[in-house]
């Protein structure tokens, strides 16, 4: 067996172990270029839609060049490269905490591929490497506790309400970057709007949330590509309670952006939550 042979092999023992626990993608460019092409943007976005159900540790993004041109400029290349995969995280409600490493590695010597154009060879290096590692999965045994039950939303609409109350919707949970609840959030959202219907002496506005944005700009919708999730997701609800029968004229709607954050999982940020604004004189 040949050192070369040897070698190999363990280089792909050695990626099979760490694929294990570790999540991969590459996103690709065009010769001197650091936006990301449209195709590569939908891979990248689909990627994204994998890490949803994924307890994060960690997500490193190092961006590299071809052979072609000046090691100062193809760093800085690579770092625009690598910045620009950031943005699209931040953009898609992917909290730049779990974010650890965004690097411009410059230049990447040629690889070893089963391919000969040295054209191809070269377009294969100008990309970004997305490595996700997962938090190791942890049995922990909990302590028996009495806990009290809080009330769920649909008994809170039913009890004593005053303006300036707020009633997050707990458990309507939205799927990352889009307006649309996740199918488990369904039925609870009917018996929040059934309780509306029955308790018609209260106006309110739905607040839309999202997560993980820079600062407190608003997420994008993947969808219509617009960056206006928060609203979007708060009309989302307003459109499913007009369908159950919740008069227009007691609620209206608005998109709160990143403006209150819970502090807690990033994704319970992406929320809806109602502000009462009137109380009929009967509560």
């Amino acid at each position: 067996m040949t050192k070369l042979f040897r070698f190999i092999l363990i280089v792909f023992f050695f990626n099979i172990a760490s694929s294990q626990s570790k999540l991969t993608h590459d996103v690709y460019f065009d010769t001197d270029k650091y936006d990301v092409p449209s195709t590569e943007e939908n891979r990248l976005l689909l990627f994204i839609s994998t890490l949803t159900d994924v307890d994060i540790e960690s997500i490193s993004i190092f961006g590299f060049c071809d052979d072609i041109g000046a090691d100062d400029y193809n760093l800085k290349l690579s770092q625009q490269r690598a910045d620009a995969i950031k943005a699209v995280f931040s953009n898609n409600e992917i909290s730049e905490s779990l974010i650890t490493n965004v690097d411009g590695k410059g230049e990447i010597l040629l690889k070893i591929v089963n391919e000969k154009n040295i054209l191809k060879i070269r377009g294969l290096n100008r990309k970004v490497e997305i490595i996700v590692k997962p938090k190791p999965k942890i049995v922990e045994e909990k302590p028996i506790v009495e806990t009290v039950k809080k009330k769920d939303v649909p008994e809170q609409i039913k009890g004593k309400l005053k303006v300036g109350d707020k009633i997050i919707f707990e458990n309507i949970l939205f799927k990352t970057g889009y307006a649309t609840v996740t199918p488990d959030s369904k039925k609870t959202l009917q018996e929040i709007a059934k309780s509306l219907v029955e308790r018609d002496d209260i106006y309110f506005t739905i607040q839309g949330h999202v997560c993980c944005t820079q600062f407190t700009r608003d997420a994008v919708d993947r969808k219509t590509k617009k960056r206006n999730l928060s609203e979007a997701r708060a009309k989302y609800v307003y459109n499913y309670f007009v369908k159950k029968g919740v008069n227009k004229k007691r609620m209206r709607y608005m998109g709160m952006r990143r403006k209150f954050p819970l502090g807690g999982d990033p994704k319970l940020d992406r929320r809806v939550e109602i502000l009462i604004t009137y109380v009929g004189n009967e509560n």
